[in-house]
């Protein structure tokens, strides 16, 4: 058996789903198989990732059912001790599932490993940082504020403190991944791997860019993740509320523009405020965040792009 089950969920993904699978097989780890979940694709992926002949690589097709299910569908037909999941869209450094096993070597006492991760465009292209947050051990408290495993295409996870922690929840998508290491951080210890080895692939329709349903989601998931935590965290309620809107703010401030995405923004960003006052001290930020509100509000499309370019090497001087 192998040692690692690396988990891909794939709906309508013909475009990148090779190029997926094979940053998976480009890895230096090769201790490991493939178990590619296609959600009930209308496209042709089933036919692009039937046609990847090495012997590692698994598919199995179902019917549609969102990417939780597809996650679990897929952990359902996993044989390996550790378990990743990849999205179809993003990619991984060589170096990336080596990194996280002997991290996990060597820490036995974590469950969890993770590794810093950098965006990238529709075409490969870098497109900006991640976080890159370091933080091992008990990190519940941390997670509480905000997913700073970024992506549900980070961790390595033991077999059995997944299976622990009962899989995904079919009900969100937008926030599945957040839910998930919310849930396994309240029982086990999480290790970082200090590197960018996670490739996370922006969209203007990707999901993450609906982020009027990941307000929705993301506000059950606090609610819920604040109902199961101790009194001793309830301070830390508007805080996460606070950073889930300035996550919202600036997402949509990412996309398109537009008159409604301008009003969605300015919702997001009154909201982040007023749940978290001290956010206004971040003045550079919070100044950038309503130039491109007005724009977006106040000029037509094309104009707003043009006009932010400017503001943007305005800013950079």
């Amino acid at each position: 058996m192998p040692e690692i089950s690396v988990i891909i969920p794939a709906f309508n993904s013909e475009k990148t789903v090779q190029e997926t699978i094979r940053s998976v097989l480009n890895q230096t780890f090769t201790d490991f198989e493939v178990i590619v979940v296609d959600d009930g694709s209308k496209d042709s992926t089933l036919n692009v990732v039937s046609s990847v002949t090495d012997p590692r690589v698994k598919v199995f097709s179902y019917k549609n059912a969102g990417v939780s299910t597809s996650r679990n569908r897929g952990f359902a037909q996993a044989t390996g001790e550790y378990v990743s999941f990849l999205d179809a869209d993003d990619l991984w450094t060589p170096d990336k599932l080596e990194a996280q096993y002997k991290a996990l070597q060597k820490n036995p006492q974590a469950a969890v490993a993770y590794s810093w991760v950098d965006y990238i465009d529709q075409n490969g292209k870098f497109f900006c940082a991640g976080n890159h947050v370091t933080a091992s051990g008990n990190i519940y408290e941390k997670l509480l504020l905000h997913n700073l495993l970024e992506n549900g295409s980070n961790p390595l996870i033991r077999r059995q403190a997944f299976a622990d922690t009962g899989g995904f929840d079919p009900a969100l998508s937008s926030v599945a991944d957040w839910d998930m290491w919310l849930r396994l951080s309240a029982h086990y210890e999480f290790v970082a791997v200090p590197s960018p080895q996670v490739l996370y692939r922006v969209t203007a329709g990707s999901m993450s860019s609906n982020f009027l349903k990941m307000e929705a989601e993301g506000l059950h998931l606090i609610e819920a993740a604040f109902n199961q935590a101790p009194i001793s965290l309830q301070h830390l309620k508007k805080r996460s509320l606070s950073a889930l809107y300035r996550y919202l703010t600036f997402n949509s401030l990412g996309s398109t523009p537009s008159r409604q995405n301008g009003l969605c923004a300015a919702r997001f960003l009154w909201s982040a405020i007023a749940n978290d006052f001290s956010i206004v001290l971040e003045w550079k930020r919070m100044l950038i965040a309503l130039v491109k509100i007005v724009a977006f509000v106040s000029l037509p499309p094309k104009q707003s792009q043009v006009f932010l370019i400017k503001t943007k090497q305005l800013f950079a001087r």
